[in-house]
């Protein structure tokens, strides 16, 4: 599926209303094509000085893999609350739950020039700091450092640099995101730390 330069993506009508929703972009597919699937949106809305943050779930069906298409201007601290209502929603379904259902970020891949796809299933989120016990890679918004066991690193650096960590034991491993950084950003820093498979704690704060 081919996307449009401005990364403006029509999605649906509505009572013969264009919607757009403008995409995150990113230089890398993860996941190229998802299969037996039902659309759920999240609008960038505007009401005076207030940034809202609309969700059209509308023809999500629950046995269904569901993919999230998120402005990029929205700010996490609007965006999580809501992810994580639509997830509490799938995982406490139990007439007709589908084990083999998964959830997806959707994406603008820039090389590959087509719409590609982020798996978010099995991530928890959490709003507030993560406990002290916790080994914390710290996102900062508009930041390319992040703070890793108190130093900063660079985000390109980062599985890099906490390999060289030596541990007695290992630590539980979490990710914190500021809660004002922007969608676009956080889904940017999810894709660039995709391979590292640690942890499946995510704090907003």
């Amino acid at each position: 599926m081919k996307y449009l330069s401005t990364a403006l993506v029509v999605l649906l009508f509505s009572c013969g209303k264009e919607e757009n929703i403008q995409l995150p972009k990113a230089a890398k597919t993860i996941v190229s094509d998802v299969q037996d699937h039902s659309p759920i949106y999240i609008f960038f809305r505007s009401k005076e000085k207030d940034t809202l943050a609309e969700v059209n779930r509308k023809n999500s069906i629950i046995t269904t893999n569901w993919i999230l298409n998120i402005d990029a201007r929205l700010p996490l601290k609007l965006v999580i609350p809501e992810v994580m209502k639509l997830q509490e929603k799938k995982r406490q379904e139990k007439a007709h739950k589908n084990e083999k259902a998964e959830n997806f970020y959707a994406y603008a891949d820039t090389i590959g020039k087509n719409m590609a796809f982020i798996p978010f299933t099995k991530v928890f989120y959490k709003i507030g700091k993560p406990d002290k016990n916790k080994l914390v890679f710290h996102f900062r918004k508009g930041n390319d450092f992040i703070i890793l066991n108190g130093v900063e690193v660079k985000k390109t650096d980062l599985i890099t640099e906490f390999g060289k960590i030596k541990f007695e034991v290992m630590p539980d491993v979490v990710l914190q995101f500021d809660k004002n950084m922007s969608y676009a950003e956080y889904l940017q820093n999810k894709i660039l730390i995709e391979d590292f498979k640690g942890t499946n704690e995510e704090y907003i704060f």
